[in-house]
């Protein structure tokens, strides 16, 4: 097996590996359990972790790659100023929309 994704989120690591289920490539799932570790080992350690074949590696790879791009990238409120995540919809800090939702 050998590694293809990691993130500090579950959410996305497991997104990712329905993606893969979907596209017909098995994975597997791990670090699901260990973010309690964080601080006594390093918080990287403690990702989930998302595993395929080596046969799998390259269109595993392909496949998250494509959904990472679609998450889009971090804007800044035009009326507050305060720079948001690409996940929000609207500014954390005044609840401005975000310019192109």
């Amino acid at each position: 097996m050998q590694l293809v994704y990691s993130n500090a989120q579950l959410v996305l690591v497991v997104n990712a590996q329905n993606t893969l289920q979907e596209a017909g490539i098995e994975s597997q799932l791990k670090n699901e359990f260990l973010a309690g570790a964080a601080g006594d080992l390093s918080p990287f350690d403690t990702w989930p972790e998302l595993w395929v074949s080596p046969a799998d590696v390259d269109k595993a790879s392909a496949l998250i790659d494509a959904i990472s791009s679609v998450q889009g990238s971090d804007w800044r409120c035009r009326e507050c100023g305060e720079e948001n995540g690409s996940a929000f919809e609207q500014c954390w800090k005044c609840s401005e929309e975000r310019p192109d939702a």
